[in-house]
């Protein structure tokens, strides 16, 4: 079993290639190479079984041919670029978001292997003027040009699994939270910042007032969801191939709770509470009332409680000086 992770350099992807060495198998079968893959090169992972890092641009079709090899059995398709950017840079969305996934599909395509294909999409696909609660059925609308890009990754996902070229899944990522490491330039970066950073004794701010909410999963929860995601059995999938993964709606309020619960009241008092006029076009386009009943039913699950991504980040991932 040959396994690539395609943004195999960033957060999830080294999580997910963390947890697919402690395993050791994927699919019911022995996993014999990992093969990490990212514009910038990934970090090592100590693995059971040979473990390569390489550079790969997914806006390059060369660079691609020389990752996805015809050997490759599961790929992860986790690069993109993300919300914030890809508004501000719409070439730069396009070429990674929307060509870049087209130029991974046509290769598998090329390879003729059908190999099954995991990808990362997003809950911006939904927004706008659409009647709530949504759910996998409901008809996409994106307000935002990485929504619209991720929208039609998913529609050439379902297309390419039709017509046998892959063994497609896709996955609408809720907001991942607590994220380890630097902020991104995500809208929904401060959804992580303002617990990641006051629980490590810095400052951060929240642009939004506490009653904003929004759909949440942890990155330990969301790497245990991918490992499933590609054990899925093509037959259970159905005819749309992609789907909402689980997570949890919370109001910025019931999330500091949370952590004042877990960590005490101290964390809490390094938020600040300043707007940011910038995000508001970004933030007033996403709905929230998010039911992801497919991936339930298909054994994906949902964090417990936010106090329990608190916890996780503070066993995983807190900095430890």
């Amino acid at each position: 079993m040959k396994v690539l992770i395609i943004g195999g350099g960033g957060l999830v992807g080294q999580k997910l290639a963390r947890s697919l060495a402690a395993r050791g198998t994927l699919r019911g079968q022995a996993i014999d190479r990992l093969v990490l893959a990212d514009i910038v090169d990934p970090a090592p992972v100590a693995a059971g079984f040979p473990v390569d890092t390489r550079l790969c641009d997914i806006a390059d079709p060369a660079s691609v041919a020389a990752a996805v090899d015809a050997d490759v059995d599961v790929i992860y398709l986790l690069a993109a670029i993300v919300s914030a950017h890809a508004e501000e840079d719409l070439d730069a969305g396009l070429r990674t978001n929307l060509f870049g996934t087209l130029n991974v599909l046509q290769r598998c395509r090329e390879i003729g292997t059908c190999p099954v294909l995991v990808f990362t999409s997003s809950i911006a696909v939904n927004g706008g003027d659409v009647p709530q609660p949504y759910s996998d059925y409901t008809a996409l609308n994106p307000q935002t040009s990485y929504g619209a890009q991720k929208a039609m990754g998913e529609l050439l996902v379902t297309d390419f699994s039709r017509r046998g070229l892959i063994d497609g899944r896709g996955f609408r990522l809720p907001t991942i939270s607590v994220r380890p490491g630097k902020p991104n330039r995500a809208a929904s970066g401060f959804m992580s910042s303002i617990f990641r950073e006051p629980l490590q004794g810095e400052t951060a701010n929240c642009p939004v007032d506490p009653d904003f909410n929004h759909y949440y999963l942890s990155p330990r929860k969301c790497v245990e969801n991918l490992v499933k995601a590609a054990e899925l059995k093509a037959e259970d999938l159905g005819r749309n191939r992609c789907m909402v993964m689980p997570g949890r709606v919370w109001t910025i309020a019931q999330m500091i709770e949370a952590m004042t619960a877990v960590a005490g009241p101290e964390p809490a008092t390094r938020i600040t509470w300043n707007r940011q006029p910038e995000l508001d076009p970004i933030l007033k386009g996403w709905r929230m009332d998010v039911r992801a009943e497919r991936a339930e039913a298909l054994g994906l699950e949902a964090d417990a409680s936010f106090e329990d991504n608190i916890r996780y980040f503070l066993e995983d991932d807190v900095a430890r000086g």
